[in-house]
């Protein structure tokens, strides 16, 4: 990855205004801070599967490009992205050419309303608290595995764009999450030191479990900072740490990568709250979101785009 630490990055970093938003490129991601304060980050995780890619082919008609990673066993993972960069859809094709749906992004559901949040209330949780944010030091590889595949803690509306589950935390939080504080970052990186790597072998038993029951499954991997430092840093910092933890589990453990989506919410979501330096808040959580996608029919294909889901 490009540079060491978030302060490396300062000077690869490019500022511009456009239409009352702030945009901040670096080589690999951009944050985009809106004319009301509200900041996000945005990454591009193809990187993520060129790893062991026996081909990598690209190519763009009517503004959409798609690349098609060619694996070894001829399987292929094939990422559409629109004019913006943004995924649109996700699709595995197996050697015999069966297809796949994983991500369909390009749907919108028509009670979606302006942009990527949506704002609904709370869920409201009815189970355990160790049980609703499971601590992976902590926890058994059955309580783990159990999260991997749990239900959402209550009945989902409808069908969510990834963009929409990214952005909207109170969509997110209708489903079990796991922090991996089994891992810790230094302050100001994203590297995942060698020693620690090893301490992801049961989160990736239980993601592969997982997807080999279900192939459709999707986990979101966030990532988190503390609240030191400025929030464009930790937004970029905490999508870098998100993007480590998505690429070991793949490099290390298997774990196919077209089954993870990552995402940086820098020190929005602090576990401890304290504007100093925290070991516990610098943290990447795993979470489930296949029925947020599916609308809560987890086992089935994505419906195509314009029609709404099962009730």
């Amino acid at each position: 990855m490009i540079g060491a630490t978030i302060a490396d990055l300062h000077n690869q970093r490019r500022e511009v205004v456009e239409g009352g938003r702030t945009v901040y490129t670096e080589p690999d991601r951009i944050i985009i801070r809106d004319p009301g304060g509200q900041a996000y980050v945005r990454g591009n995780d193809l990187y993520r599967f060129r790893y062991g890619a026996r081909d990598i082919r690209t190519d763009t008609v009517g503004g959409e490009t798609r690349t098609v990673v060619i694996r070894p066993d001829g399987s292929e993972v094939i990422t559409v992205v629109g004019p913006d960069g943004s995924l649109l859809r996700r699709i595995r094709r197996d050697p015999g050419g069966r297809e796949i749906v994983i991500i369909d992004n390009s749907y919108r559901d028509p009670r979606a309303v302006g942009g990527f949040y949506v704002d609904v209330p709370p869920p409201v949780v009815n189970i355990p608290y160790d049980r609703y944010i499971v601590d992976a030091e902590e926890a058994s590889p059955d309580v783990i595995y159990a999260t991997m595949q749990a239900p959402p803690v209550q009945r989902i509306e409808r069908r969510y764009s990834l963009d929409e589950i990214r952005y909207s935390p109170n969509v997110r939080m209708q489903m079990p999450s796991i922090d991996v504080n089994t891992i810790n970052f230094e302050t100001g990186s994203w590297t995942i030191p060698p020693d620690q790597a090893a301490r992801l072998q049961v989160i990736a038993d239980g993601l592969n479990q997982a997807i080999q029951r279900n192939p459709r499954e999707v986990f979101l991997i966030e990532g988190h900072t503390d609240a030191v430092g400025n929030e464009v840093d930790n937004l970029s910092l905490s999508d870098r740490r998100a993007q480590a933890a998505a690429e070991l589990l793949t490099q290390q453990f298997g774990v196919p990568a077209e089954n993870l989506t990552s995402q940086g919410y820098g020190e929005q979501y602090l576990k401890e709250q304290t504007q100093g330096p925290s070991l516990i808040n610098r943290r990447v959580t795993i979470r489930r979101i296949t029925p947020l996608l599916n609308g809560g029919t987890a086992s089935l294909p994505p419906p195509p785009p314009g029609t709404a889901p099962p009730r």
